[in-house]
Parts: structure tokens; sequence; C-alpha cells
């Protein structure tokens, strides 16, 4: 890797050509994803990891999960890619329900998982997550790395602050929830950086049953 001038890094300056074509990008890809999903009706976005492939119990779990919401009656949005991407996809395009994935452009993922019958592809990943947060009304976090943190904690984020209602974020796969919810319940509840009624925000199960009944339960 080239070493850098942090200093000359921090004092590059952009043309304003080159900030309205990034703006022009961002726009499109905005209008594109507005315009293909605002008629989608009632949504839930899974979450999760692009490394576990199909003997995954993880894969399992996001593949059952998809398609216990898609018999009930929901669309299942993902990022579109392999992993635990696919299974969600999958387990709802097995089970008749609409599959929709909004992509992005990266080495590693070049293009969408075969189980979608609808996609959107990104260049940026913020207009991506804003996508995928507009048009769902639940959030399924599956086990991931950081990029399914950030996710995860964004979404908290925008429900903690009123920025968009309070959906129910359901976590799958108590084990490995297990140390997020230890450390939200007692290290940020002891230094009271969030509010008693944050904790709330997340339910963890391991049954797709559960999990779909507890969306219900939370929507109706």
């Amino acid at each position: 890797m080239e070493n850098y001038d942090i200093a000359l890094l921090t004092e590059t300056t952009r043309s304003a050509a080159e900030d309205d074509e990034r703006v022009a990008i961002i726009e499109h890809q905005f209008r594109e994803g507005f315009e293909t999903l605002r008629d989608l009706g009632r949504c839930v976005t899974i979450f999760g990891s692009a490394r576990f492939d199909e003997n995954h119990r993880y894969y399992r779990l996001a593949r059952a999960t998809g398609a216990a919401f898609a018999d009930a009656g929901f669309a299942v949005m993902t990022g579109g890619g392999p992993g635990i991407m696919e299974a969600g996809n999958r387990g709802a395009f097995e089970a008749g329900g609409r599959s929709i994935g909004c992509t992005i452009e990266l080495p590693h993922e070049q293009q969408g998982n075969p189980y979608l019958d609808t996609e959107v592809s990104f260049r940026h990943f913020f207009a991506r997550k804003v996508v995928l947060v507009r048009y769902s009304q639940a959030f399924i976090m599956m086990p991931g790395g950081f990029g399914t943190l950030d996710e995860l904690f964004e979404t908290a984020t925008l429900i903690q602050t009123g920025k968009m209602p309070g959906f129910p974020m359901v976590l799958m796969g108590t084990e490995f929830w297990n140390p997020i919810t230890h450390f939200v319940t007692e290290s940020l509840m002891a230094e009271q950086t969030i509010s008693p009624g944050d904790r709330d925000l997340f339910v963890a199960t391991d049954d797709p049953e559960e999990a779909v009944a507890l969306v219900r339960s939370a929507l109706d």
C-alpha cells in the first residue's frame, strides 16, 4: 500500500464540476430506488453477513426466516449479495413471495444473487442504506460483521431519535447477539449513555415464526 501524506489529503480541494457530478450520481441512485420500491407494500429488510455459505447454520436460519415472512405476506428485501442476503432472498423466493435486492458495486459483489425478482444497484453505501430502511416496516438483524453492526446501530439511532417510526428490530441468533445485548443492557445503561427504554428497541430470538409474530404484533 502506498504511503500518503495525511496533511496533503486533508488539504485536497474538489472542483465545483466534480461536486456537481457526485451529487447527480447520488440523486440518480435515490430516484431509481424510490421509483422502483415506493409501491412495495409491507416489507421486512434482512441484514447480515455476505460470508456464510449455504451449509452454515446462519444461512439456513436466514433462509427459513425469509420463507416465514413471505408466507406471512411480507416482501423480503436484502442487500442482494451472497451469504445471509442470498439466504433471505432465497427463502422468500422459494416461498413464492416478493424478493428484493439493493445491491452494491464492490470488487467481491459484482451482481445480485440469483433469487431476486427486483434489483436496484447502488454505488454508495449510504444511499443503499437509506433505501433499505425507507421501504421496510421491520428489520431482521442476522449475524454479520462491521457492515451489519453499522446497519443495526444506525437503524436503532434513527428510531431512538424519532427520525423514523419505532418499527420492530429482531436480532436472529441469540448466541451471536448475546454480547451486544449485554453491552447495551449493562455498559451503555450503566453509563447512562442511552435511556432505559432504548434497550427495548431490539428483541432477540432463534425462531423465524416467533420473529414473524413479533413483527405482526408490533405492526397490527
